[in-house]
């Protein structure tokens, strides 16, 4: 089955060369486009797309906005968002990754390259490496204050083991499975088992949405450092 492609931007010739591209491919497919947020929003929620790519500049409601909206709906838990950015304000996109997104691509990248995007978030992983989202939050965060951990969150926080604790500061620390297990002396697969129960219990789609919890929640800090 084709995934099914919401494409929002502002700009019609983005949007037509973006839909162009993608249609282009056998298994993935356009269902419908967006110039603005809310307009994204409706239909996505008419639609159901699999992935919105998403633009963050756009008047009204914004990319974020957008993405925040999306993630917060209970019906629309299986749309991943992929943020289409110039890569000019880190903080633009750090916020779009805190509302939910799965990642993010440069308009200017390789045609390939946004194919394999669309791809690989429709296939449920996040585009960017953990390592890459602690980067770019660790900029964002020595820039303006992090935002307070919601209660959600704290709650969410408090069900988890001491072990998942100590797996959820290496997630947010840019650590892989392989390199937890080694660190904590675990199996691989063990490793892989705890980071999905940490998902779930904190409510998070991927690995990217774990960093940022762990530095909302103040497990981790930039630099690296942790608070355990």
């Amino acid at each position: 089955m084709s995934a099914r492609v919401l494409v929002v931007d502002d700009q019609a010739l983005i949007r037509n060369a973006v839909r162009a591209l993608v249609d282009g491919e056998p298994d993935l497919d356009v269902v419908g486009e967006a110039a603005d947020g809310l307009q994204a929003l409706e239909l996505a929620r008419a639609l159901r797309p699999d992935v919105v790519l998403m633009d963050i500049r756009m008047p009204g409601v914004d990319g974020i906005e957008a993405t925040r909206r999306i993630a917060a709906d209970p019906e629309l838990a299986q749309v991943r968002v992929l943020i289409l950015t110039t890569f000019e304000d880190d903080e633009n996109v750090a916020r779009a990754l805190q509302a939910g997104a799965s990642g993010f691509i440069g308009k200017a990248t390789d045609p390939d390259a946004l194919v394999a995007a669309v791809r690989t978030v429709h296939s449920g992983d996040s585009l960017l490496s953990p390592q890459a989202t602690r980067v770019l939050i660790e900029r964002y965060v020595r820039s303006a204050p992090a935002p307070e951990a919601s209660a959600a969150l704290v709650a969410a926080i408090a069900t988890l083991t001491e072990r998942e604790r100590e797996v959820l500061v290496l997630v947010a620390s840019g650590r892989s499975n392989d390199e937890i297990a080694a660190g904590l002396v675990i199996s691989p697969h063990t490793a892989k088992t705890h980071v999905g129960r940490i998902m779930v219990k904190l409510d998070a789609h991927d690995r990217a949405q774990l960093v940022i919890a762990g530095y909302e929640a103040g497990l981790v800090r930039p630099g690296g450092g942790s608070t355990t």
